[in-house]
């Protein structure tokens, strides 16, 4: 898949299409919130291998049972198609 910067309305409708990240002019970023830090890093490690298949790396931070991810395309300068499929695919780990 080659990454292509979102354009204006992409931007607006991922508010629908990726429900509880937020969407910032040049980073999307959700906080997740677990029962303890076990259940954290079990959804981290989930993460890392889909960010793996994709070859797209979130930055992200993780203290006891909450991670933020924050997701962008450096080499483009912003959101990308790339940055809503991970956290389409994010959103699909949590929610099960």
């Amino acid at each position: 898949m080659e990454p292509y910067l979102l354009q204006n309305g992409e931007l607006k409708e991922l508010v629908f299409k990726i429900p509880g990240w937020e969407i910032n002019p040049k980073l999307i970023q959700r906080e997740f919130n677990f029962a303890n830090f076990i259940e954290a890093f079990s959804f981290m490690t989930k993460v890392a291998l889909i960010c793996e298949k994709y070859n797209h790396h979130p930055n992200w931070e993780n203290v006891y049972s909450k991670v933020i991810i924050r997701l962008n395309t450096h080499d483009l300068g912003g959101i990308t198609n790339m940055d809503q499929t991970l956290a389409l695919e994010i959103n699909k780990i949590f929610d099960n």
